[in-house]
């Protein structure tokens, strides 16, 4: 949905590629140093410290458009440069969740943190879900692309920028007020309470990693159900054509 807006951010990001592209880095360059930062951010998560982690997080997010800006601005935009990127774009996922369903690790009771010591932002099934989500909407989209020969596979509810939108509302509605306020708000209706403790979805940014989950795997369907349409028409016109 939000990467319709991908052509506006880029010419936007042009004179910060050509800045960038004088100094010798290469786009490459800046795609490893992503997931660097990437790893930098999941270890604050896992400390417990959201708002550092939080903030490396979206340093990673900045680099990761500025690959791409200096790639178009030194004329180096290639096959293995966009496959290089897309696939540390998934590490740098991995990361992120990875650090949040680890943090806080803590040994200490802090007075304003409405968590105990061991408990994780996000629970382990609700991470995983949700990461194997954002895997399998990139993973078919790729397939779609390469095994069935279609030019562009990004349909879908959700692409990558509405899962961080929904991450990075996650992460500071957690990290900023000083009560859980997801579980205050259950508390008004005590068997939605009882329902969300169930699921182990008993705070903010759980509850938002999981709605990106669910917008990872619908996206999958529709993509699947989009290839199918696309490659089965495309097969119809070269039988067709025979």
């Amino acid at each position: 949905m939000l990467g319709s807006l991908r052509e506006r951010y880029q010419r936007a990001m042009t004179p910060i590629g050509k800045a960038l592209a004088r100094t010798g880095i290469t786009p490459n360059m800046i795609t490893g140093l992503t997931v660097l930062v990437a790893m930098v951010s999941a270890w604050f998560f896992a400390l417990g410290d959201l708002l550092v982690g939080f903030l490396f997080m979206i340093l990673t997010v900045v680099m990761d458009m500025f690959d791409g800006a200096v790639a178009r601005a030194s004329g180096l935009v290639s096959k293995f440069g966009a496959t290089f990127d897309h696939t540390l774009d998934r590490y740098a996922e991995f990361f992120f969740m990875l650090g949040l369903m680890l943090g806080p690790i803590t040994i200490v009771t802090i007075p304003w943190w409405p968590y105990s010591a061991g408990d994780s932002f996000i629970p382990w099934f609700w991470g995983f879900f949700t990461l194997f989500g954002m895997i399998m909407a990139s993973y078919t989209r790729a397939k779609a692309e390469s095994v069935g020969g279609m030019k562009s596979c990004t349909v879908g509810i959700a692409e990558r920028q509405e899962k961080l939108i929904l991450t990075i509302a996650g992460i500071l509605l957690l990290a900023i007020p000083s009560t859980n306020i997801w579980i205050d708000l259950l508390s008004l209706f005590p068997p939605l309470l009882d329902f969300f403790v169930l699921l182990d979805i008993t705070n903010i940014l759980t509850l938002c990693i999981v709605i990106a989950g669910i917008l990872s795997h619908i996206t999958v369907a529709q993509r699947l159900l989009y290839a199918k349409k696309v490659i089965g028409e495309s097969e119809q016109g070269e039988r067709s054509d025979v």
